[in-house]
């Protein structure tokens, strides 16, 4: 399920849209300068692909999207429900906990998700856009615009990501950062 729902940044519980049509989230998306797409892979994707079966089923839309934007690194982002390591847990928690930072970084963030979920929160024009991303959702936010994420307590997250650079360390933190005021992933999917 793809979700948006637009918060005013003052106040988490003005809820403004809460939506899944794709051409209202589009419309809402633009507003701000991001954009949205669905992708549909050529052939069918194994659970648990590696990385290069992953880039040759969905191959002609990274061509496309890398060659009309300029991006000179594309990969695979992974999060993965805990396993028997013990540190796997902890490690989870960590990264949660840093991508749930508000920060924004100098060029686009782009990333298509392949499998499972993650939300990704817009920052912008006094709203926080909450973007909940599933299987199938491309998702473009333009450089410079503050941002957080969250895939969950246990979460289950594979993207494909494109950058301009190969440095992915240059997110920049917003000092009093909102973010710990808005629902979490889990908090969002929770039934009312």
């Amino acid at each position: 399920m793809t979700l948006l729902q637009i918060m005013a940044a003052t106040d988490p519980g003005a809820v403004r849209v809460r939506t899944e049509d794709p051409d209202v989230i589009r419309g809402e998306l633009l507003k701000i300068g991001a954009r949205y797409a669905r992708w549909h892979a050529a052939r069918r994707i194994p659970a648990g692909a590696d990385d290069a079966t992953i880039m040759n089923a969905y191959r002609s839309h990274i061509d496309h999207v890398s060659a009309e934007i300029g991006y000179h690194v594309v990969d695979i982002a992974r999060l993965t429900p805990a396993s028997s390591d013990p540190g796997h847990r902890e490690r989870n928690r960590a990264n949660r906990e840093r991508y749930r930072r508000e920060h924004f970084h100098d060029e686009d963030v782009v990333r298509f998700v392949v499998a499972g979920a993650g939300c990704l929160y817009l920052h912008a024009a006094g709203q926080v856009h909450a973007m909940l991303c599933t299987a199938g959702d491309l998702l473009s936010v333009p450089s410079r615009t503050a941002h957080w994420f969250d895939a969950g307590a246990e979460p289950h997250y594979t993207a494909v990501r494109f950058l301009r650079e190969s440095d992915r360390h240059g997110a920049r933190f917003v000092p009093d950062s909102i973010a710990a005021r808005f629902p979490t992933l889990d908090e969002l999917l929770a039934p009312s």
